[in-house]
């Protein structure tokens, strides 16, 4: 009985005699490609070996079956139909033109392959032949599968980063993915600490003996990691045996590793760490790996950033969140001290009290306190960066030395205090006082940690370059780096923990026993310097010591603080016309009283309405001293425009309460207007009185020409 691809003994019979039969079995079996005979039904009537193979079925298997079997199950209603239709009009054609296809294998498992279909029917046999190759060996196809899960981890990893708000999440699942996609042994993520001397591993995974998580690496050129950082540019190490960038450590090679790769990981072009991969395959590396790895470090630094930005901006929320309290508070808490303090001037003067000792002793109590709660109203501001600052020259030498002598006489005797400043060091642009009290600040502080004595030390030098992250918060240029003057106060005391230096510049924080501290110190030292633009760095070890250094602009040709005029005009002519507008009942009769004390002709008002209704053109006054907030109707700033509109010689006086109404006062209004905060004494009254109507008769003498 003949076989279905049999025929006559003369079809198979050579001139030379060779058997046909022969040679098509040879041919079938060894042809590299699945071949199987199949018949107008679909059924399976020959395979070959390597269909078996590429199929997972042995050949007697495969013998008998369906071909529609081989199709994946959600194409092979399809499939049938196709097939149907060729029947009907077969020739030899490929198929998956205009689809990728695939094939079932016995254990479910599926196999990109190219299937090219020739018929039988011009030989006489109803049969088609199915040649079937498996495309995923081809090099160029591995390499598009390879990419293919490199772009789907990248799109996992992205849609992680969309969703993550914890960076400890992304560093832990970075290398995660990183060792998954590359089929990686060991794979980990560095950060540079903020000393730039030492690597941190954050994340990792099949960490080598001795490379902890949360463990302090050197940062050292001659290791993989640090290569990467010093030259900043991927590395690939085909094979540790004879790799001779670096050292290869030991515990690599008795771990068996062979290869690896690192790339660096960059924020706003800088490096701040290292992602890297080992395998125990040698050469396990190459160039689409490199780029994965380089894509997955970018997403990780872009996340970084993110991250930081949304904490620096949240920061910057709560800030401002205080510093709006602060000055809703500042505004009435100022004009209860002004009444509180007047008042108690007055009393200190007053017959009946003035010869009483222990009624003056009291009054003198009141008034310290009085002036600590308009300090501790001041530090508020401070550290919100809405004090009213005069910026000018300010020799640091003489600042510094000073400043030791002072603390030299007030300080334990087991400090000592040493001043480092070459003498031409240039001078800084900042508020005289507030950079003292700020240094003070930090002296203190200092003290308070020096239990048992040290060292205090003051350095001052310019500074050639600002450290990067300051730079970066700064928002300044390379080339700007050296337009700031370091001034560094340092302590041999106990230092300060990790979890306590993140938190040193809160408001209110402090470390200190109940009555020992505000926690103001170090925030107000921060607001001061910030709104001085300049910045300010901690650096601190438990057990060592401190060293809290400010970057305070340099002075470019502005008048030193001992160079400034003294205040002109200190004294208040007899019977100065003065009109007051002050909306607070109680802060009106004190400076009623200070006024009529110092021989003014004084007139009052509530409003600005009220206030504009009380001029006259026939006895115009001389000054208008008014507070900026009125309550409801028009500001104080815009009283005192209307009312030197029609009187060009009116002095003008603004007082508030709120700095951040005097800052605004200050951008906003004619140089000529003086500003008195609130709350003030019968001198400060006094002297801001004389100032405001020199200038006004300044800005009369430029307007007449003389």
């Amino acid at each position: 009985m003949n076989t279905p691809m049999s025929g006559g003994p003369s079809d198979f019979t050579t001139r030379e005699g060779l058997d046909q039969r022969s040679i098509f079995r040879a041919l079938f079996e060894s042809y590299p490609d699945a071949l199987l005979v199949v018949d107008l039904d679909g059924t399976i009537v020959l395979p070959n070996a390597p269909a078996a193979r590429l199929l997972g079925y042995g050949v007697d298997e495969l013998t008998g079956m369906q071909v529609d079997a081989l199709v994946p199950d959600a194409i092979r209603p399809h499939h049938a139909a196709l097939r149907q239709g060729y029947a009907h009009a077969p020739r030899a054609r490929p198929m998956g033109t205009q689809m990728e296809l695939a094939a079932r294998r016995k254990d479910g498992s599926s196999v990109m392959v190219e299937i090219a279909l020739s018929p039988l029917q011009d030989q006489g046999l109803p049969y088609v032949v199915a040649a079937i190759r498996d495309i995923g060996a081809y090099p160029r196809v591995q390499q598009a599968l390879r990419r293919s899960r490199y772009n789907e981890h990248l799109a996992q990893f992205s849609r992680l980063v969309v969703d993550a708000r914890d960076p400890h999440t992304l560093l832990g699942r970075v290398p995660v993915i990183a060792s998954e996609a590359l089929h990686a042994d060991v794979a980990m993520v560095f950060l540079m600490e903020s000393d730039q001397q030492a690597l941190r591993i954050v994340g990792g995974v099949g960490n080598l003996p001795g490379e902890e998580l949360e463990s302090l690496v050197a940062y050292q050129p001659d290791t993989m990691p640090g290569l990467v950082l010093s030259t900043e540019s991927p590395l690939i190490i085909e094979d540790y045996l004879t790799e001779g960038r670096f050292t290869v450590p030991q515990t690599y090679l008795d771990a068996g590793l062979r290869s690896g790769m690192a790339v660096p990981v960059s924020d706003r072009g800088h490096v701040i760490g290292a992602l890297s991969v080992r395998s125990r395959v040698p050469r396990h590396f190459g160039d689409d790996e490199m780029r994965f790895l380089m894509a997955l470090a970018s997403l990780l630094a872009a996340s970084l950033q993110r991250v930081q930005s949304e904490e620096a901006l949240n920061h910057a929320q709560r800030l401002e969140s205080v510093g709006q309290l602060t000055g809703g508070i500042a505004h009435d808490f100022n004009n209860l001290l002004t009444v509180i303090q007047g008042n108690l001037q007055v009393l200190e003067e007053h017959p009946a009290v003035a010869p009483d000792a222990h009624a003056q002793q009291l009054l003198a109590a009141a008034m310290r306190a009085t002036r600590r709660g308009a300090e501790l109203t001041g530090k508020l501001l401070a550290f919100s960066r809405r004090q009213v600052l005069q910026p000018t020259a300010v020799e640091v030498p003489r600042m510094l030395e000073a400043l030791a002598d002072m603390l030299r006489r007030t300080l334990d005797q087991q400090i000592r205090i040493q001043v480092e400043v070459p003498t031409d060091c240039p001078p800084v642009l900042a508020d005289p006082v507030q950079l003292e009290s700020a240094l003070l600040n930090i002296a203190i502080n200092a003290r308070d940690a020096m239990h048992a004595g040290g060292v205090l030390r003051f350095r001052a030098e310019l500074c050639d370059a600002l450290p990067r992250d300051l730079r970066r918060e700064l928002g300044l240029p390379e080339e700007d780096a050296g337009h700031f003057v370091s001034i560094a106060i340092s302590d041999t005391g106990t230092g300060m923990a990790d979890e306590v230096k993140e938190r040193a510049l809160e408001p209110f924080f402090t470390t200190k026993e109940p009555g020992r501290g505000t926690g103001l110190g170090l925030s107000t030292v921060y607001g001061f310097v910030k709104q001085s633009r300049g910045a300010m760095s901690i650096d601190s070890e438990l057990g060592v010591g401190s060293v809290i250094t400010l970057y305070i602009p340099r002075a470019c040709a502005v008048p030193a603080a001992a160079d400034r005029e003294p205040d002109a005009g200190a004294g208040v002519p007899a019977s100065l016309r003065v009109l007051m507008v002050e909306d607070d009942a109680d802060v009106r009769s004190i400076l009623a009283t200070f006024l009529t004390r110092l021989g003014c002709e004084l007139t009052t008002a509530q409003s600005g309405d009220q206030a504009l209704a009380l001029l006259d053109a026939d006895r115009p006054f001389e000054l208008l001293l008014t507070d900026i907030s009125l309550g409801p109707g028009m500001r104080g700033t815009e009283v005192a425009a209307r009312a030197q509109q029609r009187f060009p010689a009116l002095a003008i006086l603004l007082m508030s309460g709120f700095s951040a109404e005097l800052l605004a006062a200050d951008r906003e209004s004619p140089a000529s207007w003086e500003l008195l905060p609130k709350p003030c004494t019968h001198q400060e009254l006094t002297l801001a009185i004389g100032r405001a109507l020199a200038a006004a008769r300044a800005d009369a003498g430029a307007a007449s020409g003389h």
